[in-house]
């Protein structure tokens, strides 16, 4: 293909995959990132890879030019232990979206996907692990995660009115817990998956099947993997869909569940260690699915197992070839 697309957050988790897939579709891929390429999850030579810092507009100019797609994962974000303790940060990635929606729009660019989160969900419908599965109507009336998930529906209204105002096709995708391998899996940063992947795997390591679980373990989530939120992302920047839509798995687990299945995927048993202190999020989530399997005729849809596997694989690999 000859369309130019930019992946803005190219060196992160999602972005690394997203280029990946595309490039593969035989798009000319721009990848731009504020780490430097040493820190980079994955670094494709067949891309033009950009190191610039998209919260100014100057950087969100260069990075638009000659590109007819733009694709903004870029955001300073992370698990719950870093969303919860950073919210300050979390609401400056507003100035990533703003700046990129006035360069995309004053570059004449045709569409532009932004990717938002099931953390603009009103906290008071997520108060039950036997959650009702969130459809995409309950943002509203607006009682979002503090600070990140103000700042992921703050900028869904952004891109609602660059496409409304100024013709500026926009698609917004709401992602639930996206994991896989090639991402954070220790330092802070890293989502409930990766964090218990990483623990089990000490556990084995060392010996002593101990595991610490933030919470009592009985809060419920779905989780959904990498492939799956490219092949959703990239489904609906081609679609029609205008208003924001759920791109996530809907197989519910407890935490304490999630723990297990990681510890039999190693081989081994564990204890959990239940810290009530840490940081839980809310108490249940998971995606309902009802509208994307009507306009897409598409849901995510890779076993939880499965995806578990190859990433509690990628970990203990990354652990122990050092």
């Amino acid at each position: 293909m000859s369309e130019k697309v930019l992946v803005a957050g190219g060196g992160g988790f999602i972005g690394g995959h997203l280029v990946a897939r595309l490039l593969n579709d035989g798009y000319d891929v721009r990848s731009v990132d504020l780490k430097p390429q040493s820190d980079w999850y994955q670094v494709h030579s067949d891309a033009e890879n950009l190191v610039l810092d998209l919260a100014e507009k100057e950087p969100c100019e260069k990075s638009v030019a000659g590109i007819s797609q733009v694709y903004n994962l870029a955001a300073d974000m992370g698990g719950m232990g870093f969303i919860e303790n950073n919210k300050a940060l979390c609401m400056l990635s507003v100035l990533i979206n703003t700046h990129l929606l006035q360069a995309a729009q004053g570059a004449g660019v045709e569409r532009m996907f932004y990717a938002s989160s099931a953390c603009v969900y009103n906290g008071e419908k997520q108060t039950d692990p036997n959650v009702t599965a969130l459809a995409e109507a309950d943002a509203y009336p607006a009682l979002p995660e503090d600070g990140y998930g103000w700042e992921k529906l703050f900028s869904e209204r952004m891109c609602r009115h660059y496409r409304e105002d100024y013709g500026l096709e926009t698609r917004v995708a709401r992602y639930h817990n996206v994991y896989g391998p090639e991402g954070t899996w220790t330092g802070g940063r890293e989502k409930a998956p990766a964090a218990i992947c990483r623990k089990v795997a000490e556990a084995k390591l060392s010996g002593n099947h101990v595991v610490d679980v933030w919470g009592d373990g009985l809060q419920t989530r779905s989780f959904m993997y990498v492939d799956d939120c490219v092949e959703g992302t990239t489904r609906l920047l081609a679609s029609d869909i205008i208003e924001p839509i759920n791109i996530g798995s809907s197989e519910l687990v407890t935490i304490n569940q999630l723990v297990d299945l990681a510890a039999d995927i190693a081989g081994i048993e564990v204890e959990r260690n239940h810290d009530l202190t840490a940081p839980q999020g809310v108490r249940g989530r998971n995606s309902d699915n009802t509208m994307i399997l009507d306009l897409m005729g598409w849901e995510p849809s890779i076993p939880l197992r499965d995806g578990l596997e190859k990433t509690y694989n990628w970990i203990f690999e990354q652990m122990t070839s050092s």
